[in-house]
């Protein structure tokens, strides 16, 4: 089983049942990292399964600190010895730093889980953060506001999503130039 197929198994096994929309954004992830295959060369296999397990911290059976970046990367790294390029993904997804800080978690984040390329970082920033909560396709502006509407402003995650804003719509915009510098070029979309 190559590490696309599985997972898609395990994200569907942690998140379908107790969290159907959570499940729902997961693989409107996932399809926003298909749609980027041709700018992500052989690494798109590697993106995809990061976008469908991005947010498996979520899941009842391995949230342990409520954070769930750290939460997700630590079950995969120690319970599913997943391959270390997703578990570093799904660690650092969507400007994870930041929020680490206001919970007082960067240091272990940091210490336990290197980053990952630039070029990936953008693109699991792309995709998660130009997906709803239920799937579809959106506008990084959309989203962030829909972030701080759910939470509150000055909540942890409307506050980290707040100072994260400038990082994530650039890291949108790049990867929306690469990609249409790629249908410039005749690409298969």
């Amino acid at each position: 089983m190559d590490v696309t197929e599985r997972a898609y198994g395990l994200a569907e096994a942690l998140l379908a049942e107790p969290l159907p929309r959570r499940w729902s954004h997961s693989l409107g992830v996932a399809k926003r990292a298909q749609w980027l295959r041709p700018i992500l060369g052989d690494d798109a296999g590697l993106m995809e399964a990061a976008a469908v397990l991005h947010d498996i911290g979520y899941s009842p059976r391995i949230a342990a600190t409520g954070f769930h970046p750290l939460d997700g990367a630590r079950f995969l790294r120690d319970q599913e010895a997943f391959d270390e390029r997703v578990v570093r993904l799904v660690a650092h997804h969507s400007c994870a730093l930041l929020e680490a800080e206001e919970r007082g978690l960067r240091e272990d984040l940091e210490s336990e889980f290197a980053l990952e390329s630039p070029t990936l970082v953008d693109a699991m920033i792309f995709c998660d953060m130009t997906t709803t909560p239920d799937g579809d396709v959106t506008t990084s502006r959309a989203r962030l506001s829909e972030i701080v509407n759910r939470y509150g402003p000055d909540t942890v995650v409307g506050r980290f999503i707040q100072r994260a804003a400038p990082e994530i719509h650039a890291a949108v915009e790049r990867v929306s130039d690469r990609m249409a510098v790629a249908q410039e070029a005749g690409q298969p979309m």
